[in-house]
Order: C-alpha cells, then sequence, then structure tokens
C-alpha cells in the first residue's frame, strides 16, 4: 500500500522539489519532485479549541494591522533590538524612509500565519498557546489544501470511511489567493500582474503553485521574480508603478526576503526599497514585516500594551491574551537581569528566540545557558527575547519522510491558522475618505 500511497500524495500534490549535485569530470545539477513530509494519519485537534483558534484570528488580523499603523508603538518596541541586531535595523531603517518620503499605497494586503500548540497543564487539561505569528512569507497553505484528500483516502484504505467523513474541508490557497484578488482588483489595471518574489532555488515552489493556480482561475497574471531581477530591470515611472521585466507589478508577493541571508548585496537591499517605494501593493510592506518581529510579539505581552489597540474592547483583550505564553524581555536592566538568572537556573523550561524566520533559528536546553554567559550584561542579549517552552502531549503517528525508515512516533503538532484581510482608503464621489478593511481566516492542520 506504502508505493500506493506516495504516489496519490504526488497526484494530490503534497510534494516538493529536491535538489542534486553530482560530481565526476563536470557538476551536474538537476532537480527531482519527491512527495513532501507528512504523517500518515490526521493528527486530531480538540473542537472547542479549534474553534478558539478560528475566532482569535480575526482580531490577530487587525492587531498586526493596527501595528504597523503605529510608527511610534514600532519605534519604541524596537528600539533596544535595532542597536544590536543588524537584519532588524536595515529593515528599520527601509521603514524609516518609507515614513519620511511617505507611503506611495494605501492598500494594505496581510496574509498571516499563527501558529500554536496545546500546552498540557498538570491536571490533564490544555490551553492554546501561540508559538509566533508569520507576518511575511506564511507557508504551506497550498500543501495544506491538497492535504485533507491524503488523510481521507488513508482513512478509507485503512476501513475507516466514517471517519473520512470526518475530514473537514481546508482550502487556505483559496482563501490566500481571494484576499490577492482583492488587492489586485483595487489597484486598479488588468494589465498589471502579481509578482511572487522569490528564491534562487525554491524547494517549496509546488506550495506557492497553489496559490498562483488559484489566481489564474481568477484571470489574474503572475511573474515569478527574484531580488536579482528586481535590481536588474526594475524601475519607477513618474506615477511610482513598479516596473520588472517590462510588466507592470500590481502586487508584490514576498516568499523571500525574511532572512538576512535573502540580501546577499546592497542591490539587494536597494531592490527591497524601490518595491517599498513603490505603488505596488505589498504583502507584506515593510511595517508589516516588523509588526511579525519577536520583540514585537513579547512587547505585545507586556501589562497594558494590549489595550493601547483595542481600548474599550476587554473581550478582545482578553481572548488574544488568553494565547500568550510567558514572554521575557532580554534587555540591558533589571527586568533584562532577572530574565536571565532565570534562565540560567532552569533553561528547560524556556525557548531563546532571536529575530529570525524561517524555521531552526531558535536556542534550546544548555545551549541558551552558553548563548545568555557569553552575552551577560552586554547589549548583545537584546537581539533575542525568552519564552516559556510549550508543552504539547505527544500522538503517536507514522512519519512519511524520504529516505527515513516507516515506523510510529511520538509526534508534537502545531496548529497554523491563517488570516488574511486587505485595507484601502477609497475616496468616493463626496470627497469624503472611507476605510475599509475586509478579512477572513483558515485552518492549517
Amino acid at each position: 500500500q506504502a508505493s500506493g500511497l506516495l504516489s496519490r500524495c504526488l497526484v494530490f500534490g503534497v510534494r516538493i522539489l529536491r535538489s542534486h549535485f553530482t560530481t565526476s569530470v563536470f557538476v551536474f545539477y538537476f532537480q527531482l519532485v519527491t512527495y513532501a513530509p507528512f504523517t500518515l494519519f490526521p493528527t486530531p485537534v480538540p473542537k472547542a479549541v479549534f474553534l478558539q483558534s478560528l475566532a482569535v484570528q480575526t482580531h490577530y488580523n487587525t492587531l498586526v494591522d493596527k501595528i504597523s499603523q503605529d510608527p511610534d508603538f514600532l519605534q519604541e518596541a524596537l528600539a533596544s533590538t535595532i542597536e544590536v541586531d543588524d537584519f532588524t535595523a536595515r529593515l528599520f531603517r527601509i521603514h524609516q524612509q518609507i515614513l519620511k518620503e511617505g507611503r506611495a499605497q494605501s492598500i494594505t494586503l496581510g496574509l498571516n500565519r499563527s501558529d500554536y500548540m496545546l500546552d498540557q497543564e498538570e491536571d490533564g487539561s490544555s490551553s492554546l498557546k501561540q508559538i509566533e505569528i508569520n507576518t511575511i512569507a506564511a507557508s504551506f497553505g497550498g500543501l495544506a489544501s491538497r492535504t485533507p484528500d491524503v488523510h481521507r483516502q488513508v482513512l478509507k484504505v485503512a476501513g475507516k470511511l466514517e471517519e473520512s467523513q470526518r475530514i473537514l474541508d481546508n482550502n487556505p490557497a483559496e482563501g490566500l489567493a481571494r484576499a490577492v484578488a482583492k488587492a489586485w482588483e483595487l489597484y486598479g489595471s488588468e494589465r498589471a500582474a502579481v509578482m511572487f518574489l522569490v528564491e534562487e532555488s525554491q524547494r517549496n515552489i509546488f506550495d506557492q503553485r497553489c496559490v498562483e493556480s488559484e489566481l489564474w482561475k481568477r484571470n489574474i497574471p503572475t511573474i515569478r521574480k527574484r531580488f536579482d531581477d528586481v535590481s536588474r530591470t526594475g524601475s519607477l515611472d513618474q506615477d511610482k508603478k513598479l516596473f520588472v521585466d517590462g510588466h507592470e507589478v500590481a502586487v508584490v508577493y514576498f516568499r523571500n526576503g525574511y532572512m538576512p541571508q535573502n540580501y546577499i548585496s546592497e542591490q539587494t537591499w536597494d531592490a527591497r526599497l524601490l518595491m517599498e517605494r513603490s505603488l505596488a501593493v505589498k504583502c507584506p510592506d515593510i511595517s508589516t514585516h516588523l509588526a511579525g518581529t519577536k520583540k514585537v510579539q513579547q512587547v505585545l505581552a507586556r501589562p497594558g500594551v494590549l489595550e493601547r489597540f483595542f481600548p474599550d474592547q476587554p473581550r478582545v483583550v482578553e481572548q488574544i491574551r488568553a494565547t500568550f505564553t510567558g514572554l521575557y524581555t532580554l534587555d540591558v536592566g533589571p527586568e533584562g537581569d532577572k530574565t536571565v538568572a532565570m534562565a540560567l537556573a532552569a533553561p528547560d523550561r524556556f525557548v531563546l528566540k532571536p529575530q529570525r524566520e524561517g524555521g531552526g533559528n531558535n536556542i534550546y536546553g544548555s545551549e541558551i545557558c552558553r548563548v545568555l554567559q557569553g552575552a551577560n550584561g552586554n547589549t548583545d542579549r537584546a537581539a533575542y527575547i525568552l519564552m516559556d517552552k510549550i508543552r504539547p502531549a505527544a500522538v503517536q503517528n507514522y512519519l512519511l519522510r524520504r529516505d527515513s525508515p516507516l515506523k510510529i512516533s511520538n509526534c508534537l503538532s502545531e496548529l497554523g491558522v491563517f488570516g488574511t484581510y486587505v485595507r484601502c482608503v477609497c475616496v468616493i464621489t463626496t470627497s469624503l475618505t472611507r476605510d475599509t478593511f475586509c478579512g477572513g481566516s483558515g485552518a492549517m492542520t
């Protein structure tokens, strides 16, 4: 049954690219399509927790958007971080440049993903706790749209017909594309394209292609370009319309640009600034990118901060705050010193998080001690935040990963919930100004 299942994964679209290099007299480069890693059976999520994650996502959409419109808050929140973290500082300087020049585009597009784990309490109960919110290049909406069909097929083959019929429909790709399409429509030019800004070697290309396919269904043209393409062929006309390789760009959809290594030269940074200055709708724009930093996540957990964005909305504040786990500053000062002492005394209770996206950056256990002792009393520690380690209950399942043995494993799962929104300032015929805010959410399990 295994070979049949894996072939169905490819048919259903749960796939990634693998790159290979072989060396003899010549060097060859080629790519293979293989299935993306997945669990053989679906992971159960308590219904109440699932519904909670969907309900709070609308509030997170609003929160991220409000933060992006509050330059004073971003300045206060990131002041210590930009002193010691060069990458965040470069992004922040672009943000300041755009504020100084004035935003060319009033339309804002957000495609976010909030990631959670179920924290297991001592009494056996569990609660939804946020790991992070991704405001740039939030991935797996495409692959997650294909996974329900795989799991339905697995359960049918296993003789679990009733269970297969209980798998929820899940199509984040369609929801993401719907938001991009709305931004494209508001831009107002049928000739203009949606530009996917991508890496040179894109392992997760099929995830992106799912969203592209949904856009083409709506007769919305898409192009795929790299930072280098924007550097070489990008320009703004007198109205600040963005053209890349001769194509007018209505929406820049960043699937790249979230890690320092994505910016390989000053020309790359110049390309980012060019796009930010343009009339194209950015997903995300630079301020929304900064709103998703780990430092902002930590500052939001301080008493009274959420109330800044939701005055007279105590129920909304309560719903968001219920998803927070412990988040602690490492800024130089008494509060940061207390955090360091706490982490050194019990490092296994915490996660040390730098201002990075893309996975694989967090620090655990004895490594926390090494990093903090090396930075003790030094401003360098402000490049990190400390977070309580979330402790979910393990669920037994089979993990299918290429070149790995098939065996039952204790799996720790995340629940990712996508949220989309489009905000624009529309001038109507009476010369009055009206804010328009459209949003939605969808789950990735």
